[in-house]
Formats: structure tokens, sequence, C-alpha cells
């Protein structure tokens, strides 16, 4: 069974080192000037902002299995409109991938939010197998976001 381990705000630049490294090794950004973007404090300074505000509230989670983390995403719920869970990043380690842990952690995810007020799911991603993997969890083709990236939605 995988729970799901808030991130506290003090503990967010701990993640970002993990994130990070996500980030470069899976090739979602390879660019010098992504990777400085969001590295940088402009960036790390809103999403510190927006864990801190009372609504719409940002998260960060690791999806535990048996006491150890596998896995992690960032969320946020627009509670103030819709419900829509918008989902910025989600990541299963690379040593539980494979095995039907990036299922299991969806689905702990999916149950973790609909108590926090959770209506639908979407997300934007530009690699096939991220957009495959999706699409197997019942998400479907919602038009492209602001930079182009295809959004994928689940109601």
């Amino acid at each position: 069974m995988i729970h799901i381990q808030q991130i506290p705000v003090e503990d967010i630049y701990a993640f970002w080192q993990i994130h990070m490294k996500y980030l470069v090794e899976d090739g979602i950004i390879s660019d010098e000037e992504d990777i400085e973007y969001f590295s940088g404090k402009e960036y790390r300074d809103v999403i510190v902002a927006h864990m801190k505000r009372d609504v719409d509230k940002h998260h960060a989670v690791y999806f535990v299995k048996n006491g150890v983390p596998v896995g992690a995403a960032q969320y946020n719920i627009r509670q103030s409109e819709d419900g829509k869970c918008f989902i910025l990043d989600f990541w299963v380690f690379p040593q539980y991938r494979g095995s039907g842990m990036g299922h299991a952690c969806f689905y702990a995810l999916e149950k973790y939010t609909k108590a926090d007020g959770a209506s639908c799911y979407e997300l934007n991603s530009e690699r096939e197998n991220a957009i495959r993997f999706w699409k197997t969890l019942g998400f479907t083709d919602n038009g492209t976001d602001e930079w182009g990236m295809k959004l994928l939605i689940r109601r």
C-alpha cells in the first residue's frame, strides 16, 4: 500500500535537490537556462509562497511504501474554482519503475486529493512515454497549455 507524506515548506529545499536530479536525469529539462530557472530563487520563492497560502495551496508529497519513499509529486487543487487538481510533477524513483508502482502511486494520490476536494485531474506533458502512461490511467487529450505542451485530463 502506498501512503502519501506531505513535505512541509521547511523541508522543500531538500526535496528540490531530489527534484532537480529527476528533472535532469529523466531528460525533462536539459537546457542550462531551464536548469538555472528551476533551481533559482525566483521560481522557488513562488512555490514557497503558494505552499503558505490558505486557499489553492501548492503541495509537494512523497509516495511511501513500507516506510521507504518510492516517488514524489507536486500538485495544486483549485478549491476556489472547480476543484481541478493540476499535477505539476509526478515521478517514481527509477529503481521502482516498471512494476505498476506508477499506477499505485497515482491511485494513492487520487484518493488523498479527493478527500481534499479534488474533482478531476489535469497535467501537461510532451514526452510520449509519459503520455502513454497517463492514458493507461484514463487521461484523455485536453488541448495544449500556454507553452504548447499537450494537456491531459481525467474527469
